[in-house]
């Protein structure tokens, strides 16, 4: 059984310099370290890779050949590297004895969160090798200074981890250099951990690029029409409707004061079949009012013997001269 990364991330994020120096730290304690790269467009290696793409395909050859984009020439690398699985394969067989496997892929996102030929390529390494690999999914710090930007790196780190379908890590690389970006709006905890991203609505409202896609702002334009004169392309006021009496109090509760809450609605319910003859209420329910409190509502059964004395259909035929007839039901 063999172990291994996988390093993925956006391109810049730092994968080559991490897989670099990964491999100096695992020599430093006595391991055996391979690297392989498995970027074609990374032609100037700061490492001794153990297997290099390059002797299979390059990306500036599929480029000329086939006049393709970077984007484009990767994919067809990716899916030239799929169907010739077995040079990869025979590549790798003589390190599995005592080697630790770092893959250098690409940086193009596309190819783990959309595209399958490199998810491809991993299976097949794993199933026909007997591997064991961690995805290690870098994310540049600098992300952590825009809010817009963080959470798009959450949600591409979350559609790679889902797509891919290994264990995953995700690390914030370069983050000796965060400081150089700016005053953070929270400290780095929060980014770390993925805590409450509803703290970060405040700053995303003042992104003039973002704020355009606040719930907030569009509640305002539904909340207070166009004044006479005014632009409908103009910014929107704040709404003098308050939402204070509309809210529900017991909707900022904890699950730790439900059961009270319970007990409370009980105790009315009890006190209702008390004071009511209990055979003639089907149910109480209750429901949240305007006036902050739950009000009762009480559906009695219907009277049995009127039910029954309404339940015939009573025809009446009037015929009058020179007119159709009419035909009256009567249900109850």
């Amino acid at each position: 059984m063999v172990f291994g990364q996988v390093v993925i991330g956006p391109p810049g994020s730092g994968k080559t310099t991490y897989c670099n120096g990964m491999s100096q730290f695992l020599s430093l304690i006595g391991r055996k370290v391979a690297v392989i790269n498995l970027d074609p467009a990374n032609d100037s290696l700061p490492y001794d890779c153990a297997v290099n793409i390059e002797d299979l395909i390059k990306l500036s050859d599929v480029m000329m050949e086939h006049s393709l984009g970077p984007n484009g020439g990767l994919v067809y690398c990716m899916d030239y590297l799929e169907k010739n699985i077995d040079w990869l394969q025979s590549k790798l067989e003589p390190l599995l004895k005592d080697h630790y496997l770092l893959f250098d892929f690409p940086g193009q996102v596309e190819l783990f969160f959309l595209h399958s030929n490199a998810k491809n390529v991993i299976m097949k390494l794993i199933k026909k090798l007997n591997l064991r690999l961690t995805v290690v999914h870098l994310v540049d710090a600098h992300l952590c200074s825009d809010p817009g930007k963080y959470i798009s790196a959450l949600l591409l780190s979350l559609s790679t981890m889902l797509h891919l379908e290994l264990a995953h890590i995700n690390v914030l690389s370069k983050i000796d250099l965060i400081e150089s970006y700016g005053k953070l709006a929270f400290n780095l905890d929060f980014y770390t951990d993925v805590q409450n991203l509803s703290y970060l609505q405040r700053h995303l409202d003042q992104d003039p690029r973002a704020s355009k896609y606040s719930f907030h702002h569009h509640q305002e334009e539904e909340d207070e029409p166009l004044q006479q004169g005014s632009s409908p392309c103009s910014t929107p006021r704040k709404s003098r409707k308050s939402t204070k009496d509309s809210k529900n109090p017991y909707s900022t509760r904890g699950l730790d004061k439900f059961s009270a809450l319970l007990a409370d609605l009980e105790e009315k319910r009890q006190q209702i079949y008390s004071q009511v003859d209990s055979q003639d209420i089907s149910f109480v329910r209750f429901v949240y009012s305007s006036s902050n409190d739950c009000v009762p509502i009480i559906v009695k059964l219907k009277d049995q013997n009127k039910q029954d004395q309404n339940k015939g259909i009573d025809l009446k035929m009037n015929q009058e001269p020179h007119k159709t007839q009419k035909l009256w039901i009567n249900r109850q």
